[in-house]
């Protein structure tokens, strides 16, 4: 995985080098050749209400190791936050005071080799135009933590960040602080002797810590970052190595690996719950062509719908007519933060063509007739599918997001847990009456699909051979003869009996049968009798003998015959539209 990456990294031409790496800035402090204050200027889309800033593809960067070891009040350089650089906060202490003093100071230092660096350091140093920056960003609203860097005119670019000028003395005074992050002697070790790097297979000197991964704040992350690598406990630490070099990795790729995963988060992700999925490609693939994005993000239009695009490029694939598509591989990382830790969800990689074919299939098991069975429900969103199996879709726990994740995208077997919690949820449904959800009925029914049963269909299939939903079938048209006979009695026969009847039918199912009797004497209308005795006893007839008990599976296609039956009435009331059987097809309060 972090080969990838770096790898990743190489063919992007990402900014991988330490001691630099990609910013946001939101504001930019304006100032004269000669250290007079202009302006403030708001970067990025100014004035929009989400505005974020722009972002610096090289900027100067520090580790927290390098902080540290530059002593009390090291900062950033050229680019830091509104408190640091222009002390834009309510009550600044003296330690933000020193940071501050730092900042001005390396603008200072750099200006031997950038001497307009030395008109912002004027500028900043000087108590009352820092009283006229202050002013101004709390004018335009700016916080104490959003990033500011400055811009000096008749340079070229304006920002002094965004020039290669300063880059050899970063490195040196990088250099300076104590020879860049690297471990100290360890014992067994003297002087730090080279190590395995885990990315690249070379002996190399492992990074002491790693940098952090930014973007994971929306899934359990830390707003500054979350560290991939990180051994603080001596329970974690093996043959009395220091902090990460129990995971060695060199300086350089693990600038690598960060600078691929923090452009993934940014532009190659999506959020699942509790997660996000990061996913690209060994090639670049069309921003429509994405099948990833069929499963989470995609937008059906009247012409085409996820599952129609995936069936498009996976026959193109077949055909041979996309050869730039059939040599192609997936990665896909899925992560979220923990206590300033990213946490390794899961990892898959392949073809692309398993890939999409496994998402042409997703869909293709789990269609369902629509609940007014006018035709298949529309595709659901992977997150619907999620939010079928809980009460709120914040309620999903990470494992079993990550098992409904894997099983969408490599074509496994549908986990019993899962079938466990959507038969859950569609009896609770059922007894309260709740309108059925697609995604849940659908999730069933891919369950029994990827079991291998070919008769489960996605409408009703009067000759399925299994009992079970055969009673499912059974119920669904006892609980409409009562209907029909009585009208709404309140609790009538699915909420007094549908969870006995789904676990032992041979007790409930029998005893409901007799009593239809007297349902089908109250029916006024012949017609009506004779067509609910007849579908009674057809659907008797394909059940060789009762079953006395059904487990979990055999009690989920209970669910999918009751479901699917009561659909295909509602369908028969739709097209027939003849007085005599109007009632015949009344519809299933219940349902």
């Amino acid at each position: 995985m972090l080969e990838l990456l770096t790898r990743y990294a190489h063919e992007h031409r990402l900014e991988a080098e330490p001691g630099f790496a990609p910013k946001v800035v939101k504001w930019s402090i304006r100032v004269t050749g000669d250290g007079r204050f202009v302006g403030v200027l708001e970067l990025g889309d100014a004035g929009a209400k989400n505005n974020r800033g722009h972002t610096f593809p090289c900027c100067p960067e520090l580790s927290q190791p390098e902080i540290k070891r530059g002593g009390s009040g090291t900062r950033h350089f050229l680019v830091d936050s509104a408190e640091v650089v222009a002390l834009h906060h309510k009550d600044p202490d003296a330690k933000l005071r020193a940071k501050h003093a730092f900042f001005v100071g390396l603008l200072d230092q750099a200006s031997s080799v950038m001497p307009e660096l030395a008109a912002a350091a004027k500028c900043l140093r000087d108590e009352d135009t820092l009283a006229a920056i202050q002013a101004r960003l709390t004018e335009l609203k700016a916080r104490p933590a959003d990033n500011v860097t400055v811009s000096i005119a008749g340079l070229d670019p304006p920002h002094p960040v965004e020039s290669s000028t300063w880059h050899d003395w970063w490195r040196d005074f990088r250099g300076a602080l104590g020879g860049g992050n690297k471990p100290q002697a360890t014992s067994g070790e003297p002087g730090g002797a080279t190590m395995r790097c885990l990315a690249s297979g070379e002996m190399v000197t492992p990074a002491l810590t790693h940098p952090k991964i930014k973007g994971l704040a929306d899934v359990g992350g830390l707003a500054q970052g979350d560290v991939l690598a990180s051994f603080k406990q001596d329970a974690f630490r093996s043959y009395g190595l220091l902090q990460s070099a129990n995971a060695a990795v060199s300086e350089a790729k693990a600038a690598e690996y960060r600078a691929a995963l923090n452009e993934l988060i940014a532009h190659g992700s999506h959020r699942l719950t509790g997660a996000r999925v990061v996913h690209w490609f060994k090639k670049r693939v069309a921003v429509g062509e994405d099948p990833l994005a069929f499963l989470v993000a995609f937008e059906d239009s009247p012409e085409e719908t996820a599952r129609d695009r995936a069936r498009r490029l996976l026959r193109g694939i077949e055909r041979g007519e996309r050869p730039d598509l059939r040599d192609n591989y997936y990665y896909v990382l899925t992560v979220s933060g923990a206590s300033g830790r990213v946490m390794v969800r899961d990892w898959m990689e392949g073809q692309f063509e398993e890939l999409v074919r496994a998402v042409s299939c997703w869909f293709d098991h789990l269609s369902i007739v629509r609940r007014d069975g006018s035709g298949l429900a529309p595709d659901p969103k992977f997150l619907a599918v999620l939010g079928a199996l809980v009460r709120d879709l914040k309620d999903v726990p990470a494992p079993v997001e990550a098992a409904t994740w894997r099983t969408a995208v490599n074509g496994s077997s549908v986990p019993v847990q899962l079938l466990a919690m959507a038969q859950a949820r569609t009896r609770v449904g059922i007894l309260t009456d709740e309108p059925f959800n697609h995604a849940r009925m659908g999730l069933l029914k891919a369950y029994h699909v990827r079991q291998g049963d070919k008769d489960m269909k996605p409408h009703l299939y009067e000759e399925h051979p299994s009992a079970a939903y055969q009673c499912g079938r059974l119920m669904a048209v006892l609980a409409a003869l009562q209907y029909s006979a009585l009208g709404d009695v309140g609790a009538g026969v699915v909420q007094r009996y549908y969870a006995a009847a789904s676990a032992t039918p041979a007790l409930v199912l029998g005893r409901l049968v007799r009593t239809s009797q007297f349902h089908l004497e109250k029916l006024k209308n012949p017609r009506l009798k004779s067509w609910y005795q007849n579908k009674i006893a057809g659907i008797m007839a394909r059940i060789d003998d009762m079953p006395p008990t059904l487990d979990l599976v055999d009690q989920s296609r209970f669910a999918l015959g009751y479901y699917q039956q009561i659909a295909a009435d509602r369908a028969r009331r739709s097209d027939d539209q003849t007085a005599n059987d109007t009632e015949i097809t009344e519809e299933n309060p219940h349902a």
